[in-house]
């Protein structure tokens, strides 16, 4: 299925090829020492020039005489490819010689060091586009503009509603029972304060090993911004749309008391209300304009109120409102973001809405940029209750929980997954994300997202788990609802439980209605924990059957797979994710542990996760992944650099992404550290938007 930078080339051959002509075009490995050309050419030629080199001829997807042209530092998405194969040891393949460890990492140095001086000298990031909110921020940009006491409409996308006011990141605490509901539990979930009579308009789709708030995603046809012009006008005219659910009635839509101009009011309501809706100080053009229109209303005999509503409803259907953007500059290559765009990006990446008064104070005074000062607003932005809406998104996209809804397990084979119209799945998805909530408010390590000592449990989830229950006696005793859910905290002391990849949910959602599916497992695994999703199998391989045909109901699933995996196409991918999955063999298609197959044989789990960490349970795999601990750190912070970006990351990020690890390393990797190194890091702080010529 995937050869991660070739199909049927020996990496180390291009490797060596392609370093000996970047040498050649003077590349920047040329001018460091002589030990390449003395130590690493000779071994790789070694390894190499007997299947390749000898005819010259370009192999898979990679051109060399093109490179030979232009120079390795001229080629960052090849190094970065390389690089990436190599440091996960994905190349050579099995069948092939291995790779002296120690050339291995010099090559990866070298290639390192080409990539930094090519990002060094080009100084340049990828562009993000211009993209209009998704649904999610839109909703929570209007209730923060008119400081609502309701949402606007109801967000399937939330799969964990608060009850009682557990989410409490000011007192660095999370509470040990916790009462939750869930959207997909039911039309019980809803019961939400909300405005009446406004409709959301359609969930925005989560990109491709990415999420929902990318650029190119999101833009806003003519339909589109039909709809938003009478979303607006449908939220300013709700009958819910009154004194008691709207914190800025009194200081904004009603009417004035005492005799006075009435313009001079308008224009002093409007100035803050509009610099707090565009992101920034409103100019005197566009601030007259929003000034005549409402007093013309004033002057045809419309009421204070309402002309103030219908300028509100422009105002949350204005591009200005709804487009998130960088500003142009006057150089191609990477320049710093202003004060303002950086309270944007701060406020859109943490609390997946406007700046509040206090960002964008600070921007227009020019100081938000500074070290100290945003180091304080980023620590005060996760302690504030709106962090909740950081939680709401991220981790379910991270961890891509919304496959859940979907799973649907063999009621016949597993009919303790379903209770009466409600799903186990709903418990399900609930734990690890209550475990990310605690992790970030508490700011612990991230391997406790690996291996907790903790989780959160409800009564039905306890019963799903059987042989892997906590002691549920506390939890039973406590009880639990269908409506509202309460989770307790339990801790793990048996390590076939806890963190994010052995939980309940992740383990269905990755499984048939019949069976598991280790290579959707592997694929999850490489997605989400180490950021190196595989490309997509052949179109022309079919899928493995549910149930075993005739004559195969006697092998295991690995002897199966195996048959399936001879194409050479589709060795080289199952060769790395294989491993991966197989370790989660134990964990039935709805997470039960299990040690024999139905046919009665063992469940063989065995592997070795990156060539180097031999592991033959579950336990032993987590270690392995501890091991990788470091790599782990860089995926994560791969996957908040781009959820904060709102866009793909590319070559020029990667030396950020060991900046990021590395300081966070340093620090215990303690959560909260790794999104601060993510918000100090140059790609967060930097734009390439350049004039349109």
């Amino acid at each position: 299925m995937r050869n991660h930078a070739l199909q049927n080339v020996s990496t180390v051959t291009i490797i060596a090829q392609v370093l000996l002509l970047g040498l050649l075009a003077g590349s920047a490995a040329a001018s460091e020492t002589d030990a390449f050309a003395e130590t690493i050419a000779p071994a790789l030629e070694q390894h190499c020039v007997q299947c390749h080199g000898a005819d010259g001829e370009a192999e898979g997807d990679v051109d060399l005489l093109a490179i030979r042209g232009e120079g390795l530092n001229e080629n960052t998405e090849l190094v970065r490819r390389l690089i990436d194969v190599l440091d996960l040891e994905e190349m050579p393949p099995e069948d092939e010689p291995p790779l002296d460890p120690t050339l291995r990492r010099k090559l990866v140095l070298e290639l390192k060091a080409i990539l930094q001086a090519a990002v060094a000298q080009k100084k340049a990031f990828a562009h993000a586009p211009i993209r209009r909110m998704n649904r999610f921020q839109y909703n929570n940009a209007v209730i923060d503009l008119f400081d609502l006491k309701c949402i606007v409409f109801t967000l399937p996308e939330r799969m964990v509603r608060e009850h009682k006011g557990y989410f409490q990141p000011e007192t660095g605490r999370m509470a040990d029972v916790v009462s939750v509901g869930s959207r997909p539990l039911g039309k019980s979930q809803l019961i939400e304060p909300r405005l009446a009579g406004v409709a959301a308009f359609p969930q925005d789709l989560r990109a491709e090993h990415g999420f929902d708030n990318r650029g190119d995603h999101l833009s806003l046809s003519p339909l589109l911004m039909e709809a938003f012009l009478a979303l607006g006008q449908s939220i300013t005219e709700s009958p819910d749309f009154v004194p008691q659910n709207v914190g800025v009635w009194q200081t904004f839509f009603a009417a004035p008391t005492d005799e006075v101009d009435l313009d001079g009011e308008v224009r002093r309501r409007l100035q803050p209300f509009l610099t707090r809706a565009f992101r920034r100080p409103i100019g005197d053009a566009d601030l007259n304009r929003y000034v005549r229109f409402t007093s013309r209303q004033l002057a045809a005999g419309v009421g204070f109120t309402d002309a103030m509503k219908s300028i509100a409803a422009a105002t949350i259907s204005s591009p200005k409102f709804l487009y998130l953007y960088d500003r142009s500059g006057e150089s191609a290559t990477a320049q710093p973001v202003d004060d303002l765009e950086l309270a944007s990006r701060l406020s859109f990446f943490l609390w997946g809405s406007l700046p509040d008064t206090e960002l964008l104070d600070l921007a227009v005074a020019g100081q938000l940029k500074q070290p100290e000062i945003l180091d304080a607003q980023v620590t005060r932005m996760l302690r504030d209750k709106k962090l909740k809406r950081f939680c709401d998104s991220f981790p379910a996209q991270w961890l891509q929980l919304e496959r859940i809804i979907s799973s649907v397990p063999n009621p016949e084979k597993y009919p303790g997954f379903y209770f009466a119209k409600y799903r186990d799945s709903m418990h399900m998805m609930i734990e690890p994300l209550l475990l990310f909530e605690t992790v970030l408010i508490e700011n612990h390590p991230i391997t406790q997202l690996i291996d907790s000592d903790f989780t959160y449990r409800s009564v039905l989830l306890e019963d799903a788990y059987g042989e892997l229950r906590s002691d549920p006696s506390e939890i039973t005793k406590r009880g639990g609802g269908v409506t509202v859910l309460n989770f307790h905290r339990v801790p793990v002391s048996d390590r076939r439980s806890g963190g994010v990849i052995t939980n309940a949910a992740v383990m269905t959602m990755t499984s048939g209605p019949d069976r598991t599916q280790p290579i959707t497992r592997g694929a999850w695994i490489a997605t989400a924990i180490f950021n190196n999703p595989p490309e997509p199998p052949p179109a022309d391989v079919p899928p493995l059957g549910e149930k075993p045909p005739a004559g195969e109901e006697h092998l295991t699933l690995r002897e199966r797979l195996s048959l399936h995996r001879e194409r050479s196409d589709c060795k080289g991918c199952h060769e790395q994710i294989d491993p991966l999955g197989f370790a989660l063999e134990n964990y039935d298609p709805v997470g039960r542990w299990r040690s024999q197959y139905e046919n009665g044989r063992s469940v063989d789990v065995a592997g070795t996760l990156f060539r180097k960490h031999a592991f033959k349970d579950v336990v032993e795999f987590k270690d392995a992944v501890l091991a990788e601990k470091d790599r782990f750190t860089r995926a994560l912070a791969g996957h908040l650099l781009s959820f904060g970006l709102a866009r793909e990351l590319s070559a020029s990020d990667q030396i950020a992404l060991d900046h990021i690890a590395t300081a966070t390393a340093d620090d215990g990797y303690k959560i909260q550290t790794l999104i601060k190194e993510v918000i100090r890091s140059e790609p967060f702080q930097s734009k390439t938007n350049p004039k349109a010529e």
